[in-house]
């Protein structure tokens, strides 16, 4: 299979157009070490013609753009896009579904309460009925379905219960609803296993598992710290309040990571605060030595 790193930040992009923290007031300075990046999202493909997205971001037109394998043609209205798979319902994975409105036929999966906030809460799914065809299917944890005709089967990781602000959990449901998804992709030629998890709320044994069987994975690398926003006072939450488990830390991801048998290891999801970004930082320079990359548009990988 083939992947494309499309954008690598968390919501608001890299450089955050209203934020001043030091990353991003290097950013701007066009220094070499520190790159700019979009909403994270990949673009999956069996052989390299048609495509899948992993969530539509608000710069999904502009992600477009810069990978070649996905501008249109060969006729006048024509893309090699097939679809989205939508990790969660944030408007950072699902407002992009509005730009794709041009009578696009696509194909966009998602899970129960995902579906149904994109039909209530934020009604894109009402909205676009005018404008496209759009297909929309229901995923559920551990129950895998096929892409490519069978080439690729995918399988939705539970990964938290955690809604956007814009809607409300289920109460009914004891707090167990599917909101927030990864997906683990396996390639029946080649045999090679991808697990994509951009925001984990919580690292349960399903998902250490399905890591511990992975050629690659892309993990949620959201915050370096768990007070990162609290030291730069600019909020009052910490990571997990947000539905992201921290690099660092007793409950922090990157001991889990580096210790992993994956040949890949990338962090995918990185807000504008965390230090991981400035490639000679400390923080990055300690990733490297664990082999464990920071991911940024435009990476390219092959499984």
């Amino acid at each position: 299979m083939l992947l494309k790193v499309l954008g690598s930040s968390a919501g608001g992009g890299f450089p955050q157009w209203n934020c001043a923290c030091p990353i991003c007031r290097r950013a701007r300075q066009g220094t070499s070490f520190v790159h700019a990046r979009m909403t994270d999202s990949l673009a999956l493909s069996a052989d390299g013609k048609t495509w899948y997205l992993i969530n539509a971001t608000p710069e999904v037109c502009a992600q477009i753009e810069s990978c070649s394998e996905l501008i249109p043609g060969p006729k006048v209205r024509d893309t090699p896009i097939s679809g989205v798979l939508l990790t969660d319902a944030e408007l950072d994975h699902a407002i992009g579904l509005l730009s794709l409105r041009q009578g696009a036929d696509l194909e966009v999966y998602a899970t129960a309460p995902v579906l149904d906030a994109l039909t209530t809460s934020f009604p894109v799914r009402k909205i676009l009925e005018p404008y496209a065809a759009f297909r929309w299917s229901e995923v559920k944890p551990e129950e895998s379905f096929p892409l490519f005709g069978g080439r690729l089967w995918i399988s939705p990781i539970f990964l938290g219960n955690k809604p956007p602000r814009y809607a409300s959990r289920n109460q009914d449901a004891g707090g167990a609803e599917p909101w927030v998804v990864g997906y683990r992709i396996v390639d029946r030629v080649t045999g090679g296993v991808v697990v994509y998890a951009p925001g984990i709320e919580l690292w349960t044994e399903a998902l250490q598992n399905q890591l511990e069987q992975a050629d690659c994975v892309f993990i949620d690398g959201t915050f370096w710290f768990s007070d990162e926003l609290r030291r730069l006072g600019v909020s009052d939450l910490v990571a997990e309040d947000m539905g992201h488990v921290p690099i660092t830390g007793p409950n922090g991801s990157l001991e889990r990571l580096a210790n992993l048998s994956a040949h890949r290891k990338v962090y995918i999801h990185i807000n504008n605060t965390n230090p991981i970004l400035d490639e000679r930082s400390i923080e990055y320079l300690l990733l490297k030595e664990q082999g464990i990359e920071v991911g940024y548009d435009g990476l390219e990988l092959e499984v």
